[in-house]
């Protein structure tokens, strides 16, 4: 099971615990415009939880904070690496929406990109955590001190997208792409496979050495970790740290139906469904397929053996149905956890059914305007809908996450108009990665 799972789980219900609000008080979740066509909603939803990532940005950094409230005793400087990742995706959709001009977009990334080329990092990889005004680690658990290999991953989905989409000949957009390719050039992915092994870690540090001991095996959300690290130029990892690595252990190949669904791939039931979301929100996954997997297949499959548990709802659990569907990793009542259909605790996290649209786009808008129209007065706040919910409980949420946000924007946009697909399925770092690791996609013949 990947670290998220495991040790988020841990910390993170030390954080949710003990957080104090820093949503604004003024703000009246029961003034939301009414009535409105399907393609406006999706466009309030996708605005309004865009100033979570642009008017709640650290504002030296300019990079994500982790979430809305203090994190543990570490105060209001933690910024989060693969959040953030989602945030400068969600700028570049800000900026081709017009919310935001494209020279303001500019402005911030070139912020973000000359704070990113001096913050610490290891190996080229960056941390977790990182204090948003000093650029130093913060450690994310008390040996995790160092190198985050996924995070880096997630952060360098939405760099290399902000490379493809800052073009213009300017001397702004011209550092932008310098500095993130001086950053992209540096990351030694080999390092990780920990001396030659046939198998990255997720974790090395300066302090502890290798001793988190975390093989990054599928399937899970790891998977761009693998693509990237196979599409660098400098520092690459063989075909075989795939085959021999990732697509090796006990819950990588399925193939077993659950409500009657296959599932190619990984946990039964699928999992947390943000396995289907942090590798896609750049790897398009139409008409991606390896030896393993139609991509298009598992995550829709996914999507739907987790629905269809919520409506069959075998644990009885208050307000599940056709319209409240969606379980993955988020706070809940009583700290933090990996919510799936094999652990159920009644915990409906919005990002789960609205980052799945490209996957089931009438399901999550029936989903979506449940949230809006019924829940809203109890969800819908300042940075969009609260991470999670829980109605047997009748606890919410008054948090918002930086890993769950982003992916609500992204791939809304994604389903919209497939703008951050193009660009990522662009670089052609990742067209040779994804061909030397055996993959087929029609973004491969362009």
């Amino acid at each position: 099971m990947a670290k998220r799972v495991l040790l988020a789980c841990m910390l993170f219900a030390a954080l949710s615990c003990i957080a104090q609000k820093k949503q604004s008080q003024a703000f009246d979740p029961t003034k939301r415009p009414k009535n409105l066509s399907d393609t406006a909603l999706l466009e309030l939803v996708q605005k309004q939880t865009f100033k979570y990532f642009w008017d709640f940005g650290h504002p030296v950094s300019g990079l994500a904070r982790e979430r809305s409230n203090t994190s543990f005793d570490y105060g209001d400087e933690v910024v989060t690496t693969g959040g953030s990742g989602f945030g400068i995706m969600s700028i570049i959709v800000a900026a081709e929406r017009g919310w935001i001009t494209r020279e303001q977009a500019a402005e911030r990334m070139s912020k973000i990109v000359k704070f990113l080329w001096k913050a610490d990092a290891f190996h080229g990889a960056f941390p977790h955590w990182m204090n948003g005004e000093s650029g130093k680690v913060i450690r994310f658990g008390r040996k995790d001190d160092g190198a985050d290999l996924v995070e880096t991953s997630f952060l360098f989905e939405g760099l290399l997208c902000a490379r493809q989409y800052f073009s213009k000949d300017n001397k702004t957009e011209h550092e932008i792409r310098d500095r993130i390719n001086w950053m992209w050039g540096e990351i030694e992915w080999n390092w990780f496979s920990r001396d030659g092994q046939d198998v990255l870690y997720w974790h090395w540090s300066p302090n502890n050495g290798w001793v988190m001991n975390f093989p990054l095996r599928g399937f899970n959300e790891c998977l761009i970790t693998y693509v990237l690290a196979a599409s660098s130029d400098n520092h690459p990892v063989g075909a075989n740290v795939y085959h021999r690595g990732w697509a090796q252990s006990d819950f990588f190949k399925n193939g077993k139906e659950f409500y009657g669904i296959k599932l190619p791939l990984g946990f039964d039931y699928g999992g947390p469904l943000f396995f289907s979301h942090y590798s896609f929100v750049g790897l398009d996954p139409h008409g991606l397929k390896d030896q393993y997997a139609d991509y298009w297949e598992q995550n829709r499959n996914h999507t739907l053996i987790n629905r269809e548990h919520c409506i069959r709802n075998p644990n009885h659990f208050k307000g599940y149905g056709p319209g409240c569907w969606g379980l993955t990793a988020s706070d809940t009542y009583n700290g933090y956890n990996a919510h799936s259909p094999t652990n159920d605790f009644g915990t409906i996290t919005p990002t789960a059914a609205l980052s799945a649209f490209p996957y089931t786009p009438e399901y999550s808008m029936q989903a979506l305007k449940h949230f809006y129209n019924d829940l809203g007065d109890k969800i819908w706040g300042e940075y969009g809908f609260v991470d999670a919910f829980n109605e047997t409980q009748n606890w919410y949420a008054d948090s918002y996450l930086a890993i769950d946000q982003g992916p609500i924007i992204v791939m809304i946009e994604n389903y919209r108009t497939g703008l951050l697909w193009k660009l990522f399925m662009s670089c052609p770092e990742v067209k040779n990665g994804l061909k030397k690791l055996g993959f087929e996609s029609p973004s491969l013949a362009k």
